[in-house]
């Protein structure tokens, strides 16, 4: 077999890494069933052992699989799986719907997203803000069809993150990201509606425009609040 590392392998190894996630997720594999030998992997997913082994590597890393002499490679119980990875999360929440999981994701986004705003609204950094009009300006142009109504939605968010001024938050973004893919959809959807409140999220960002630290947090929070409300009902 073809090892395909070069040319195109290292997009090969990160699809099979999200295959065989996502397979996990769902439950093809676990204590009933256990994870195939590595023999049967290459021969279902069509790939060279070493480009296998790495996307191995990369699950192990993210604690969905573990391996043991003599016993070979295993699914981890879900409790040890890295819930701050962006796949992890993201293969969770677009699996079977969990409205716990949600409601959890919120409460996270609870404790971090109103005080990012707070802080982009004291850090006073003109080109941050300026990506948070930006995201905006996208939102407004989604309302008739000149942009994705959910990617916008997202990039509003994130630019709050980066626009705090601490690295750890902004560190925060592919994980944010990952589960407002799946939130927002679904709380749209609750809402009866394909588009985000336009108004809500402009309050948000003139809070931080004007460098209100108070309105910006207490209007973020408002935001989540609402969706976690919708999310309830789910």
């Amino acid at each position: 077999m073809i090892d395909v590392r070069h040319k195109g392998g290292r997009n090969r190894t990160h699809q099979v890494m999200h295959e065989l996630g996502q397979s996990i997720a769902v439950g093809d594999y676990g204590s009933c069933n256990p994870f195939p030998i590595e023999a049967e992997l290459c021969r279902r997913l069509s790939v060279s052992r070493s480009v296998l082994r790495e996307a191995v590597k990369m699950l192990t890393a993210k604690g969905m699989l573990g391996s043991r002499p003599r016993q070979g490679t295993y699914v981890e119980p879900e409790r040890v799986w890295n819930l701050l990875d962006p796949d992890v999360l993201s293969w969770l929440l677009e699996r079977k719907f969990s409205r716990e999981l949600l409601l959890q994701f919120m409460e996270v986004r609870l404790a971090i997203e109103p005080m990012a705003a707070r802080l982009a609204a004291r850090a006073g950094d003109t080109e941050a803000r300026g990506e948070i009009a930006l995201a905006l300006a996208r939102m407004q142009a989604a309302e008739t069809g000149g942009d994705d109504p959910l990617e916008s939605d997202i990039a509003f968010h994130v630019a709050i993150l980066q626009a705090s001024g601490n690295p750890f938050y902004a560190r925060l973004r592919d994980l944010i990201a990952a589960a407002l893919k799946t939130s927002i959809r679904l709380t749209n959807k609750a809402k009866g509606v394909r588009l985000a409140s336009i108004a809500e999220h402009a309050s948000v960002y003139d809070a931080i425009k004007s460098g209100d630290e108070d309105a910006a947090g207490d209007a973020m929070l408002s935001l989540i609040t609402e969706a976690m409300a919708l999310a309830k009902t789910l």
